[in-house]
């Protein structure tokens, strides 16, 4: 994302910008908490995909 910072610009306004571009990263996880109904233990799951390889 690029931001346009003019000569005529105060401080004040950079900091806007900068803070405004530097908040709007980032990804909500919260919204996928519960989403994933598992039958086993996700530990036990994890164990399983990583022998798969042996």
């Amino acid at each position: 994302m690029a931001t346009i910072i003019k000569k005529k610009s105060s401080k004040r306004d950079i900091a806007r910008k900068f803070n405004k571009a530097i908040s709007s990263k980032g990804v909500d996880t919260r919204k996928y908490c519960g989403v994933i109904k598992l039958s086993k233990d996700p530990l036990t799951i994890q164990k399983e995909l990583r022998d798969e390889w042996e």
